[in-house]
């Protein structure tokens, strides 16, 4: 947690026709809810629109987004959030890079605190030479292109999210909120991250290092609220008893009415569901803490180290250990 910030975080938003509506709506939506949870306690976000010129902008949806502020009137950034624009080619997707954007991202990220992207932003942030040397993230269909086009970025297609020093990227349109809620943790810590993807409904704060094509957020969500409030209930307690005899109690249910519905609701069974549960939160704190492995095995529930380790061997090719090493993003 930032907790050096004195007054309201200046979040900038690279303004420019076509950009896909959510790349922008999302993570600002994340910042004002930020500000509902923080409630004056804590400096919360200052968000602007800047653009070439002031006016309406259409988005690729067809929503018109106003930009209030010029690129040539930005002060001080504490944040700059480059938003994408895809088109969709004869040879598939393609990202749209405008020569002026470029050229005020160039100038205004090398000043910034932070600069994040938003899926095809990443390669605006690459050509205004911001991401070199970095490891970066964009949407998988575009992901080749970068690489191709910017080989002096390091560029992983998987990951919904990377940060790079105050290089952050983002994949696919949707990450760009989880991407928001990775910045929110950093500057006011994850519990407030956390509170904030509650009431947004986001269910859980996914780490950068998920895949773009999860299993545990894929899960469908269901039509029982019941089972709906079971497995938020799941997340914040991986700790407890979650057998199936353990669960299907919770629910006043019998063993194998309750793994019937269950698998019915979800498409997975109850112990898959609840393994993916622990094996994502294990990742957050591998990623984001200094805790030891007991520790962490502990707190997600595995109950013994050897079984973390299997968890990761089996599901994910690899140790915790090696896994940490790569995807550390706690400074």
């Amino acid at each position: 947690m930032n907790s050096a910030l004195a007054g309201p975080h200046v979040v900038v938003f690279a303004m420019f026709p076509g950009i896909d509506a959510l790349d922008v709506t999302g993570p600002a939506e994340v910042f004002a809810m930020t500000n509902h949870v923080l409630a004056g306690r804590h400096p919360g976000y200052e968000v602007h629109f800047a653009g070439e010129r002031i006016g309406p902008v259409a988005t690729s949806a067809g929503v018109r987004l106003h930009v209030e502020e010029s690129f040539s009137a930005q002060g001080l950034i504490d944040t700059l959030v480059v938003p994408g624009r895809i088109r969709v080619g004869p040879d598939g997707p393609e990202p749209h890079v405008d020569p002026a954007v470029v050229a005020w991202v160039g100038r205004a990220g090398a000043g910034a605190g932070r600069v994040a992207s938003v899926c095809v932003g990443a390669h605006v942030t690459a050509a205004a030479g911001l991401l070199d040397g970095h490891r970066a993230t964009t949407h998988w269909a575009t992901a080749a292109r970068l690489a191709a086009d910017h080989p002096a970025v390091e560029v992983d297609p998987d990951p919904i999210f990377i940060r790079s020093g105050r290089m952050w990227t983002s994949a696919g349109i949707t990450s760009s909120m989880d991407l928001a809620l990775a910045l929110v943790a950093e500057d006011h810590g994850d519990e407030t991250a956390l509170r904030v993807a509650r009431v947004m409904v986001m269910y859980l704060q996914r780490p950068g290092s998920q895949s773009q094509f999860s299993v545990p957020l894929s899960t469908p969500a269901g039509s029982r609220e019941d089972l709906r409030e079971l497995r938020r209930w799941i997340g914040e307690h991986l700790d407890s008893d979650l057998s199936v005899p353990a669960l299907a109690l919770r629910m006043s249910m019998s063993e194998r009415h309750f793994a019937r519905v269950f698998r019915a609701e979800t498409g997975s069974t109850p112990g898959a569901f609840v393994e993916s549960m622990r094996l994502e939160a294990a990742r957050r704190l591998l990623e984001r803490t200094s805790r030891l492995a007991p520790d962490i095995a502990r707190a997600c529930g595995f109950g013994s180290v050897e079984s973390l380790h299997r968890a990761f061997r089996d599901r994910l090719n690899t140790s915790p250990g090696e896994y940490r090493s790569r995807f550390r993003t706690a400074a």
